[in-house]
């Protein structure tokens, strides 16, 4: 019976997207403490310090209480809370029913391309970007189109690129994110706006990834939802907030797709789980805690721009905001896969290699997080300079 299920227990053409190779470098890393060994981690996306306290108490108090299903979009005093941050915020007001509540961003990708989208359509990403977008999309049978950025546009899309991009073949829809993932960049406001109007112009559908908000340094971070109401927005608790393992997330659904939205969570989740909720909304209410944490990353930040160009790695991009710096390592490999798994074994630093976010040009690249402690990015620094010298 088992050798007969080989043959038809076959994975399905969609199921073949590549790895999230960062998650495989946490691996090698865990193997390698599982010996002895120290690692400073630089290779996941996930701040060092936990939720805030408002949260945790919260938590702590809803445990006395049934942990229940709760509406599908969400439990309503979050969705106003959310609503009533981008009042705070952005200085935006937004109807709170237009706000959903998801299991982490990742959930709120699935959800929009699902949306926004059919199988075969096209959707434009910025390259380098966040590999789960494109292999998100593949797996629901869309095409992502990479569409290649430079140091004149500062890393980001262009509408002139988009055009370009659309005039080859139509696209359906654009995926924007700023702060972006891996390179930490960021658009300035009116690029952003521009950007969605020439979309919106040749009726390409925009969802704008916002998850990075709140870790921004060179300037601030604008809501793409100020720029035209028929952008989808996705947010989430795990950045800024520091509750990535407590997956909790939002977008921002135009009005004609909140519906939509909610049929597809009430098939595929029901909701999402409510102690993450009670907690999300107290989160809030912890703003001074994070902006403590935030002030860490940017001395973080100075760490890294200062002390990496002494260690050997000189040229990076902008590091406006999130926490990642987004390093060029051709000086000393042209293959960062090799290079970043050397760099672990050898100098105990773990970071993730560029193949991971650009299968153009990232095997000239690693991303290194600075989501840490400061100890922990003097301590990489130190390593990787010594480790350099020795090459």
């Amino acid at each position: 019976m088992l050798e007969k299920a080989k043959h038809w227990l076959v994975p399905s053409r969609r199921s073949d997207v590549p790895p999230f190779m960062v998650m495989d470098v946490m691996a090698a890393a865990a193997r390698i403490e599982a010996t002895g060994g120290r690692v400073v981690h630089m290779e996941v996306g996930q701040p060092a310090a936990p939720a805030p306290k408002t949260a945790l108490s919260a938590a702590r108090a809803a445990l006395e209480r049934p942990i229940a299903y709760t509406e599908t979009l969400g439990v309503p005093s979050l969705r106003a809370r959310i609503a009533r941050h981008y009042a705070e915020v952005y200085n935006f007001s937004l109807d709170p029913s237009r706000i959903a509540v998801t299991t982490g961003s990742s959930a709120g990708f699935i959800l929009a391309f699902l949306s926004l989208f059919e199988p075969d359509d096209r959707v434009a990403l910025a390259n380098p970007g966040y590999p789960p977008y494109r292999h998100i999309l593949t797996a629901l049978g869309c095409e992502p189109v990479l569409i290649e950025t430079t140091a004149q546009t500062r890393w980001a899309m262009t509408g002139e690129a988009l055009i370009a991009a659309h005039k080859k073949k139509p696209l359906k829809g654009l995926l924007v994110a700023s702060p972006a993932n891996p390179t930490g960049t960021m658009m300035e406001a009116g690029a952003l706006a521009n950007l969605i109007a020439v979309a919106e112009g040749e009726g390409i559908r925009v969802i704008s990834d916002e998850i990075y908000h709140g870790l921004d340094y060179a300037f601030r971070a604008e809501t793409a939802v100020k720029f035209s109401s028929n952008v989808l927005i996705i947010n989430s608790f795990s950045k800024y907030f520091c509750m990535t393992g407590w997956r909790v997330g939002w977008m921002v659904v135009p009005e004609p797709l909140v519906r939509t939205v909610e049929r597809l969570q009430q098939n595929l989740a029901i909701s999402v789980p409510s102690l993450s909720q009670v907690a999300a909304e107290a989160a809030f209410e912890g703003r001074a805690e994070m902006e403590a944490v935030k002030h860490g990353y940017e001395e973080n930040r100075r760490t890294l721009v200062e002390g990496l160009p002494k260690a050997g790695l000189d040229k990076f991009l902008p590091v406006d905001g999130a926490f990642y710096l987004y390093a060029d390592v051709s000086r000393f490999s042209n293959d960062s896969l090799a290079f970043a798994k050397q760099m672990l074994e050898q100098a105990g630093v773990a970071a993730t290699p560029g193949v991971d976010f650009d299968p153009v040009h990232g095997r000239d690249f690693l991303r290194f997080c600075y989501a840490g402690s400061a100890a922990d990015m003097h301590e990489a620094v130190a390593r990787i300079g010594k480790w350099l010298q020795k090459r």
